[in-house]
Order: C-alpha cells, then structure tokens, then sequence
C-alpha cells in the first residue's frame, strides 16, 4: 500500500499527541497538589482554603445530580465547617444567566463560582458532571469522586471528608 509522503508526519505527530495526553491528566491526580483556584479569573468570591480540608466540585445547571447533589453539599457545609471544612462549587456554565438562577433558586450555603471563561475545566479535565476532588489541609488531592447518587453517595462523601478532618496535621 502507499502512503502520502506526509503520511509518516501525521503519524509520528498522532503518536506524540497520544502519548502526552496523559501527561496532562496526570497532573490532577491523587497525591498532588490540586491547582491554585485563584489563578483562574473564576466569576464570584472564593473563600479562605488555607488549612482547611476542602471539596471542589465541578457542576452545571444542565446536570441533573448535580440538582440532587446542592441540598446535601448545603448541609455538610454547616455541619463541619466549624471543623475546618470548606465546600466550593465551581459551575462549567458558560454563561452566566442560567448559572445566576440556578444558585439563586437552590440558596446554597456554601461558595460558588463559574469558570466562564472553562480555563480551570481544561486544567482539570473533570471526567463527567459533576465530579468532586476533595484536598486534605495542604491542598493535596485525596480523593475524585465523579457523578452524585443520591445517599450512596452522600455517606461516601462525608466519610473521606470526615476521614480528613480527623488527621493531625
């Protein structure tokens, strides 16, 4: 069979490109340091992260466990934010009216900011909608958690971040 000269190229650029996609996942992984979130532009008030076990999760107002997912996030966030945790919602949403009515119907108590500009997104790569990475008191990434089902997922949840709270540091 022949091939168009650029042919060997193309390959030798596919095989680069594979080879260094995984590179890139790889620096959001368990047992790193999970990105600075203020080095983003993220649309709303981050709150202070320092020394505290935090969970970001990555939503939109198209999800529908995410939906599930505000009410419980709501509650953890006042029960253990006393204890030294931090909850933070980072919506894809691209724009920002459907983002707006989403949290201003759901009330949530807990922070949440939109990565407009999906900045973040490409950095992270979240898996699906909505995925959690929980970060113990340095900011090292403990535990992703992709999707939301209701109380399977609610205990899970509060166990890895109770689990973390409970660690000397």
């Amino acid at each position: 069979m022949l091939y168009p000269k650029n042919y060997s190229a193309a390959l030798l650029i596919g095989l680069l490109l594979a080879a260094f996609t995984p590179m890139v996942r790889a620096e959001i992984a368990v047992g790193k340091p999970f990105p600075d979130l203020a080095a983003y532009a993220l649309e709303g008030t981050l709150p202070e992260r320092a020394g505290r076990v935090v969970l970001v999760d990555f939503w939109a107002t198209w999800c529908g466990p995410c939906k599930t997912s505000f009410p419980f996030y709501s509650a953890l966030q006042t029960e253990l934010a006393p204890r030294g945790f931090t909850m933070i919602a980072v919506s894809v949403d691209q724009k920002a009216a459907p983002y707006s009515e989403f949290v201003k119907r759901l009330a949530p108590t807990f922070p949440t900011v939109r990565d407009g500009t999906q900045k973040l997104v490409a950095a992270t790569r979240p898996p699906g909608m909505p995925t959690s990475y929980l970060l113990d008191r340095q900011g090292v990434l403990r535990l992703v958690h992709t999707g939301f089902h209701g109380e399977a997922d609610a205990k899970l949840l509060r166990a890895e971040i109770l689990k973390l709270l409970d660690e000397k540091p």
